[in-house]
């Protein structure tokens, strides 16, 4: 039976190794299913994820929250090397445009 609401992140992706498509959820990354057809892996992950989340409540445990309903303040700090750091400062003036614009423009 699947989640009543259903709004975790799942990915299908093909593996090698088991020779099968491979069911993932982003939210429960211990959790997967392998089927012979993308659309069986991401039935049977789904079905594995409401399994889950379902014991989870029945144990009064904390159940994860899905990544596209978190509240995000668009801001991040990351450390990078002090060369790095120089080299996207010198891009950034050279582009006429604030270090925080440039970078935000290369990663998007």
């Amino acid at each position: 039976m699947a989640l009543e609401n259903d709004r975790y992140t799942y990915r299908v992706t093909w593996s090698e190794q088991d020779n099968e498509y491979v069911g993932l959820c982003i939210e429960f990354p211990s959790l997967s299913w392998l089927a012979e057809t993308p659309e069986l892996s991401l039935k049977g992950i789904r079905k594995v994820v409401a399994d889950v989340v379902r014991d989870m409540q029945e144990n009064n445990e904390p159940v994860p929250e899905a990544i596209v309903c978190k509240r995000y303040s668009g801001k991040f700090m990351v450390s990078v090397p002090i060369e790095v750091h120089q080299h996207l400062a010198i891009q950034a003036a050279e582009s006429g445009v604030s270090m925080n614009r440039f970078i935000s423009s290369r990663l998007s």
